[in-house]
């Protein structure tokens, strides 16, 4: 499952221009954006979503001046036909001077899922995010919520519902005068669903956890290189939701 995207984690973005329909008619009002990425574990709040292993990732969106945007985010996972893919749409805009506020909804599939144990994995996620300066810093802070589904009951059985809160917050600052940024996270994810792995102690945590991690990113022309450190508060701290080093390679364009 994606991070969030937010952010999930963070994304970079390719940017295409897109042709003018007349010679003298001004820049489209639409644009797309997106990216592709390698990265040495794809974590999705905390936990790994390819068992520790490299994954491949994607994405493209569609934005419009009005604010409005809609686009498709995928990345290998090592669970449910080995393949996620994330559909959202939403609608950005400026608040308050240097406040912009975005609302949209997200939708987590995967394609290539055959039934099973793990039946059914999609499910639908609205998402609310505020981001403003703080300082020189950049922070972005938001809440997803998942209304009871069948995707986040008990993901061992397949059976049951449940919904979930999952509270987030980015800071990030540039090193000005180079091509190095940093940036953190840290989110909190309140749930009444049974966890897919029995062999957690889950008691302490009743279904609430934190995540956290902290990194640093140089960039050099369309190429971002990134190194950040995540973990979680679940214990015992058993291989996928411990402490790890993730890197990542984006390019946009």
């Amino acid at each position: 499952m994606r991070k969030s995207i937010l952010g999930l984690s963070a994304v970079s973005l390719i940017a295409l221009a897109t042709p003018a329909f007349a010679q003298d008619e001004a820049e489209s009002s639409i644009k797309i954006t997106g990216s592709a990425a390698l990265v040495t574990d794809y974590r999705f709040r905390g936990v790994s979503q390819s068992g520790q292993n490299a994954a491949v990732q994607a994405g493209v969106t569609l934005n419009h001046d009005s604010g409005f945007y809609v686009g498709t985010w995928g990345s290998s996972v090592n669970f449910a036909g080995s393949a996620e893919i994330d559909l959202f749409a939403g609608y950005a805009k400026e608040i308050a001077p240097g406040v912009t506020a975005d609302i949209g909804l997200l939708y987590y599939l995967y394609p290539k899922h055959s039934g099973g144990v793990y039946s059914p994995t999609d499910f639908y996620e609205p998402y609310v995010n505020l981001t403003g300066a703080v300082g020189p810093a950049t922070v972005k802070v938001g809440v997803n919520y998942a209304w009871e589904q069948d995707a986040l009951g008990n993901l061992k059985t397949g059976t049951g519902k449940a919904s979930s809160f999952y509270f987030h917050a980015e800071p990030s600052i540039a090193i000005p005068n180079t091509p190095i940024g940093l940036n953190a996270h840290v989110g909190y994810a309140v749930s009444d669903a049974f966890p897919a792995n029995a062999t957690l102690d889950w008691s302490n945590t009743k279904g609430n956890t934190w995540d956290y991690s902290i990194g640093a990113t140089a960039t050099w022309r369309n190429l971002t290189f990134g190194v950040s450190y995540v973990d979680t508060d679940i214990k015992p701290a058993s291989r996928g939701v411990d402490g790890g080093v993730v890197f990542s390679l984006t390019a946009a364009f």
